[in-house]
């Protein structure tokens, strides 16, 4: 036994290339958001960042690999600045930064998937 069911949908060739559109449009605006996320937190730590030589400032890095933001430096002592250690406090730079930025990125992700459904003209 076998049951046949047949659909015609008006309009699903125009529907699926919105969906198309909207997909590159949406990873255009996330990245977007997100890179400028990134540059943000890295201009928050380099303020925070105590300064005897600048050497530590200028290793602040932020980079976006595959949708995933990284912000540090590359300083060899870096990790120990954050920290602390036995004989030096700790002068956190990093940690607040993110913590100042980090409540927007969520808003800024909402934001870039409504830009994106805007361009892809499913608003």
């Amino acid at each position: 036994m076998s049951v046949e069911v047949s659909c015609d949908v008006e309009g699903a060739e125009e529907f699926a290339a919105a969906m198309q559109r909207f997909d590159a449009a949406m990873q255009n605006q996330v990245y977007r958001f997100l890179a400028s996320w990134a540059a943000d937190v890295k201009a928050a730590a380099m303020r925070n960042a105590p300064v005897v030589s600048g050497h530590l400032r200028s290793t602040i890095y932020a980079v976006i690999k595959d949708w995933v933001a990284q912000v540090g430096a590359d300083a060899t002592y870096a990790l120990f600045v954050e920290l602390g250690t036995v004989y030096m406090r700790a002068h956190p730079y990093l940690w607040p930064a993110l913590q100042q930025y980090l409540p927007s990125l969520e808003m800024n992700i909402i934001g870039a998937l409504e830009q994106a459904k805007s361009e892809a003209g499913l608003s």
